[in-house]
C-alpha cells in the first residue's frame, strides 16, 4: 500500500513540475510515468541499502533508459522526460540544510551536508552515463520494433 501511495505521489509531483517548466504537454505523462517509477525503484532500494549512493544510483539509471524510451517514442527531446522526472531526486533540502548551517557557522555539520549533497549529485551523473550505455544497446531493437508497428 504504501509503494502504491509513493507511486502516486511521485506521479503528481513529476506532472506538477512539468507543467510549471512548461514541458509540452505531449510528453506529461511519459515524464510522470518515468517518474513514478524511478521513484518506486528509489524507494525499493532504500529499503535494502540505507545508503545515498545506490538508491541514487538506481533511480538515475531507470530515468535514464525509460526517457530516452519515452523520447523515441513520443518525438519528444530527452530533457523534456529528464528534468520532471528528476525533480524527487535532486538533493534541495540536504543543500538549504548545508547553507543554513554554514550562515549559522557550523563548519562541521556544512561539511557533511555538502558532501552528501556532492555524494548524491556524482551518483545520479553515473547512473545517466551507465543508461546512456545500456540504451545504446537497446535503441536500434527499439527503433526496428516501431517500425514494423507503423508497417502494420
Amino acid at each position: 500500500m504504501k509503494v502504491l501511495i509513493e507511486l502516486i505521489v511521485s506521479f503528481a509531483s513529476t506532472v506538477g513540475f512539468g507543467l510549471v517548466t512548461n514541458v509540452p504537454r505531449r510528453s506529461l505523462l511519459p515524464a510522470g510515468i518515468t517518474g513514478s517509477l524511478a521513484w518506486v525503484a528509489y524507494y525499493l532500494v532504500l529499503q535494502v541499502d540505507n545508503g545515498l549512493i545506490l538508491p541514487n544510483f538506481t533511480a538515475a539509471i531507470v530515468i535514464g533508459i525509460l526517457g530516452n524510451i519515452s523520447a523515441v517514442m513520443f518525438r519528444v527531446p530527452v530533457n523534456m522526460i529528464y528534468v520532471p522526472s528528476l525533480v524527487s531526486l535532486v538533493p534541495g533540502g540536504i543543500l538549504y540544510l548545508g547553507m543554513r548551517s554554514f550562515t549559522l557557522g557550523n563548519e562541521m555539520r556544512t561539511g557533511q551536508y555538502m558532501f552528501n549533497a556532492l555524494t548524491i549529485a556524482i551518483a545520479l551523473a553515473v547512473g545517466f552515463v551507465v543508461a546512456e550505455v545500456i540504451f545504446y544497446r537497446i535503441k536500434p531493437i527499439l527503433l526496428r520494433t516501431l517500425d514494423k508497428q507503423k508497417e502494420n
